[in-house]
């Protein structure tokens, strides 16, 4: 059983660190937020009292960060990750952010003597919670076979897919595929609904069939339901996007559908719902068409 670190205990984070704990790894936590740290201590943690103090604990310490700018601050900042790492350790940092940030990241942890990997991961909550996300690796071999059996703890699918930005790449690769595919079912179940049929049987008709995907299994049902509670929010899901676009842009690849769904995950956040699961994507195309994805009502009576 590893020594292993955990800084940032968000919606993602938090369930991640209990998987550590419940197989036995020994798990010191940082967070801003002092009611996070409190329960993931509860169930078995220690509390660190900064990132520089987790690592300096630790011999893999895991970031789970928002977005590159605060993962460049918590690792490379004073009181930061490197401040406390020791040489040989490995920082394995499982937020989503630019490959840009992450290569960034990993050379200050080369220069130090420390091992890093960038590995975010795609799931959402609920996976998080069961220990079965998709986690997308960038780094060396050698650091992926040192850290595979913690990760494995929290993922079900686990591939290394290049050197050091690889992991995010391939993570904006699959934002992509998502948002666009939230997208894509917002629009269908919208079309449906005006027409006068059952969201839920239309739902059911086509998710055996080649519409059919994890993406419309677990977004379309809150749809219906009318259930936003995030699982992974907008605002999120629109930096992720932005990152892609800012990518593309390095590469001169056009992406125009990803700049499509990005626009409305932008006038999502300023209509005050940034916060909400990006689920909610839903309610952008239902605005414009002036009804609201749900049962009708003879089906409620």
């Amino acid at each position: 059983m590893a020594k292993v670190g955990f800084v940032g205990l968000g919606i993602m984070g938090k369930p991640m660190a209990k998987n550590l704990l419940k197989a036995g790894h020994s798990v010191v936590v940082y967070d801003l937020a002092a009611a996070a740290v409190a329960d993931v201590v509860a169930a078995g943690a220690k509390a660190g009292t900064s990132a520089k103090d987790v690592a300096a604990q630790s011999e893999v310490t895991i970031t789970m960060l928002p977005d590159g700018p605060d993962v460049e601050a918590v690792v490379l900042g004073p009181n930061g990750v490197l401040e406390g790492a020791a040489k040989g350790s490995a920082v394995v940092d499982m937020s989503s952010i630019s490959p840009v940030s992450a290569q960034k990241v990993g050379a200050a942890c080369a220069a130090k003597g420390v091992e890093f990997l960038d590995a975010p991961v795609s799931g959402g909550e609920p996976r998080a919670i069961d220990g079965s996300l998709a986690i997308m690796v960038g780094g060396e071999q050698s650091t992926f076979d040192r850290v595979l059996p913690i990760l494995q703890k929290m993922g079900g699918s686990i591939t290394l897919t290049g050197a050091v930005g690889a992991g995010n790449v391939t993570k904006l690769a699959n934002q992509i595929m998502v948002a666009c595919n939230i997208m894509a079912m917002s629009e269908a179940l919208v079309l449906a609904t005006k027409a006068g049929l059952d969201p839920e049987v239309v739902f059911n008709a086509v998710k055996g069939g080649l519409a059919g995907s994890n993406v419309l299994n677990a977004k379309a049902p809150m749809v219906i339901a009318r259930n936003f509670n995030p699982g992974f929010r907008i605002k999120l899901h629109q930096k992720d996007l932005r990152n892609a676009l800012l990518a593309a842009e390095s590469m001169k690849v056009s992406l125009p559908f990803t700049a499509t769904v990005q626009q409305v995950l932008m006038a999502l956040m300023n209509d005050g719902k940034g916060e909400l699961d990006h689920s909610a994507i839903a309610t952008f195309v239902e605005k414009m068409a002036g009804v609201e994805v749900k049962k009708p009502a003879a089906a409620n009576a």
